[in-house]
């Protein structure tokens, strides 16, 4: 079990304070604090249905559980931001792709624009998944969650569904389960758990995150992967009604699955 000492909930606490609206809207990613000054000007924010104009420009308000309202669209205030998408295929993992559309395409152009510690701004991807590599993806902007989830001391566990090009045999399973050596790697990469779910279907549980690691282990013991799909990550789950393409705020209780104390 992944023992963190430090949890996500414990930053979420320290976080909540009072802040004036033009902080609010800079801290979300809704512009620099000028363009978030105009946005208050213009009458495009409001709290419980109350449009707030320049005279509350300087209010401080609760940001505990705060809702507030942006041209007619509901934000509730994170900081910091932890949420799932359901990653389709045909998207990179980046912020700069090469040749496919970039995944942070499908989040809401605030979430990309967060200002952050780091050079880049924005919510990040806890680890990547390939272009054609559908499932759970988790974004953050809170860089010692990050560092912590990608870590390989840390032992994540992540799940993987493969859809294999030969039959699944059970002596391949058996090499995954027991460590495979890969070209660059100088000691062999094994599975925390390997089983067949079908003549040419197998579930992969793997603790790192190594370059094309899961294809690259199933090619180490003669198959190859057609397709490939992450439906889990620690004891998380992809929501069954998250839609390929969609995503949602993690609740704190969603948080523990991942990162438990």
């Amino acid at each position: 079990m992944v023992r963190f000492g430090w949890h996500p909930s414990d930053q979420n606490h320290r976080s909540a304070a009072r802040l004036k609206l033009q902080q609010i809207l800079f801290s979300q990613g809704f512009g620099t604090r000028r363009e978030c000054s105009a946005l208050i000007a213009r009458g495009a924010v409001s709290i419980n249905g109350v449009v707030l104009t320049r005279m509350n420009e300087n209010d401080a308000f609760d940001t505990s559980g705060l809702v507030f309202s942006v041209s007619g669209v509901e934000w509730t205030f994170r900081s910091p931001a932890y949420l799932i998408l359901n990653k389709p295929a045909g998207y990179e993992c980046s912020h700069k792709p090469t040749s496919w559309p970039s995944v942070y395409e499908l989040l809401p152009e605030p979430l990309r624009n967060r200002p952050t510690k780091s050079a880049t701004n924005g919510v990040q991807a806890v680890g990547r998944l390939d272009q054609d590599t559908t499932g759970l993806l988790i974004f953050s902007d809170d860089g010692q969650f990050i560092h912590r989830m990608a870590s390989p001391k840390w032992h994540v566990p992540k799940r993987y569904v493969a859809q294999c090009a030969r039959e699944v045999s059970e002596q391949q399973l058996a090499a995954l389960r027991a460590g495979v050596v890969l070209n660059d790697e100088p000691q062999p990469v094994r599975a925390l758990a390997a089983e067949s779910r079908g003549a040419h279907e197998m579930e992969l549980t793997i603790a790192e995150g190594k370059y094309h690691q899961v294809k690259r282990m199933i090619a180490a013991v003669g198959n190859h992967v057609e397709s490939l799909h992450r439906p889990q990550i620690g004891s998380l789950t992809l929501p069954n009604d998250l839609s390929e393409g969609d995503w949602r705020w993690l609740s704190e209780d969603e948080l523990a699955l991942v990162a438990p104390r």
